[in-house]
């Protein structure tokens, strides 16, 4: 991954392949950010102009290149658009800077260094950047040719160092914002490794191996329940969606704890590595991108790992439940009835609605550790993306404080998130002649049936909510920002955040 170093030098002196400056839209025009002041002196302060000459204008997602000015050892000057330009004695946005750093780094792929000179005016403005070179430097090419050819086969290596200009290397703030960025991304970056890969090479027994060797690592507890414990168990849902594969399914529990904690979280996370849709067949066209149906489990396991590595005082309890969703002489049918690891039964109407199966049992063995908090994390529903789009995921609870408190996390980290609810009336359609309910409901409405269905598994007087993010967990379109092509590590900021704000007291 892309080295972060901090920087107090001049900028003209420092030897790499380009400086980042940032831009900012201002009322007349475009506006030199703080930070490039060296750069605009050496253009005897007509940087802004020259930019607008170029087309600059200073919106977010904007680029502009041009020669660094004469008397630096830099050839390149890269100019990110930061969005509006904030108000006087007002700092720029974090998430602003977050997304100009990742922009930059992503499109300087084969430099061996950047200088950052965007921006800073405390630590968090530092994470915020650190992070967003970290994420946006991001490529995935583990399949790709290995030859002696793989750099012309495969494009460019992603960029090898960024130094943060105006980053104070002996600052203790400074330094413990870098080294969250580096966990925080890392972490991240390995749930996109996780979601990217093809579902031939990541079963339920292989995602539960990789959770086993970080857990060694880190030193965190796991257990992994295989097939014939989960039989033994009880663990009728995780076992009807995965009966079908000849992969078999897995439970995995990570546990990380803190000698100081005084308060425990259970994260729960859909570990669908493919999705067929079963004997529901999914159509033609709706196939392709199913590896990705295991990234709520990605956010657990990620988010769970990044917390050992930053020492929070929390106790953490990562639950995932990983199956295989395949149609075949054993695979699970419209009509018939799964007896839950709660004991409660369930008609299964369409058996592509099997990500609220597998989370019920999961959801189940999370309450009766009986935690303070129990929040899950899944693609589960393509009404959620019909209602908010590709970018933003839903926040469902049992608790409107603690939804409003998940989504504010959310947004505080840069990851778009909008409070559902969950509305008593829509239970009554999920009503089975045969069972205590069925694994469907009305059709409108689809992602909040699926929170109330979940909603039934979650343990008596403990405070839920649940993330459907169907919609930003795997970008088909174009990279932007700092989120890739493919597997984005969706909502594993957010349980971080909510993790340290357990641990400093600040979440109830």
């Amino acid at each position: 991954m892309t080295a972060l170093t901090l920087s107090t030098a001049a900028a003209p002196g420092l030897r790499a392949d380009a400086i980042v400056i940032g831009v900012a839209k201002g009322a007349k025009g475009p506006v030199v950010a703080p930070g490039a002041d060296a750069v605009d002196n050496a253009y005897d302060g007509r940087l802004a102009g020259v930019l607008e000459t170029l087309g600059a204008s200073g919106a977010e997602g904007e680029l502009t290149k041009l020669p660094a000015p004469a008397g630096f050892k830099a050839p390149l000057v890269v100019a990110v658009g930061l969005g509006a330009e904030p108000e006087k004695d007002a700092g720029y946005d974090a998430e602003a800077l977050r997304k100009a750093a990742g922009l930059a780094a992503r499109t300087l792929a084969g430099s061996k260094k950047a200088v950052f000179a965007l921006p800073i005016d405390d630590a968090g403005a530092v994470g915020a950047i650190g992070e967003g070179v970290l994420l946006g430097a991001y490529a995935f090419d583990a399949y790709k040719d290995s030859g002696k050819d793989a750099k012309a086969k495969n494009g460019k290596a992603p960029l090898a160092e960024a130094a943060l200009l105006g980053g104070k290397p002996r600052d203790a703030a400074h330094k413990s914002a870098v080294a969250r960025a580096v966990a925080v991304a890392e972490e991240l970056n390995r749930s996109r490794d996780l979601i990217n890969m093809p579902p031939n090479d990541l079963t339920p027994a292989i995602f539960a191996a990789q959770a086993q060797a970080a857990a060694k690592e880190h030193g965190l507890k796991v257990q992994v329940l295989d097939d014939k414990a989960l039989v033994k168990g009880g663990y009728g849902g995780i076992m009807g969606v995965g009966g079908g594969s000849a992969a078999p399914p897995r439970l995995v529990k990570l546990s990380y704890t803190h000698p100081n904690a005084e308060k425990h979280l259970a994260f729960v996370g859909k570990g669908i590595t493919y999705d067929s849709g079963g004997i529901s067949l999914k159509p033609a066209g709706h196939n392709e991108t199913m590896k990705c149906d295991m990234s709520g489990a990605a956010a657990v396991f990620a988010a769970v790992v990044a917390a050992a590595r930053l020492g929070l005082e929390v106790n953490i309890t990562g639950w995932l439940a990983l199956a295989e969703n395949m149609p075949s002489g054993s695979a699970v049918r419209p009509g018939d009835v799964l007896r839950m690891f709660s004991g409660k039964t369930v008609e299964v109407l369409n058996t592509d609605a099997e990500g609220r199966l597998v989370l019920a049992d999961a959801l189940w063995a999370a309450s009766l550790e009986k935690p303070d908090a129990i929040v899950d994390v899944a693609t589960l529903t393509g009404a959620m993306v019909l209602a908010l789009g590709h970018r933003t995921f839903g926040v469902m609870a049992n608790d409107d404080a603690f939804r409003t408190a998940v989504y504010e996390a959310a947004e505080e980290v840069g990851e778009p998130a909008w409070p559902m609810p969950l509305p008593e009336h829509l239970r009554k359609g999920m009503d089975s002649p045969v069972a205590d309910l069925a694994n469907m409901g009305e059709r409108m409405g689809g992602g909040l049936v699926a929170g109330l269905f979940l909603k039934e598994f979650v343990g008596e007087g403990i405070t839920w909510a649940h993330l459907d993010i169907a919609g930003p967990a795997f970008n088909e379109g174009g990279a932007f920002g700092y989120t890739p092509k493919g597997g984005t590590g969706s909502a594993v900021r957010t349980l971080v955040r909510l993790a340290e704000l357990t641990a400093a007291g600040d979440l109830g």
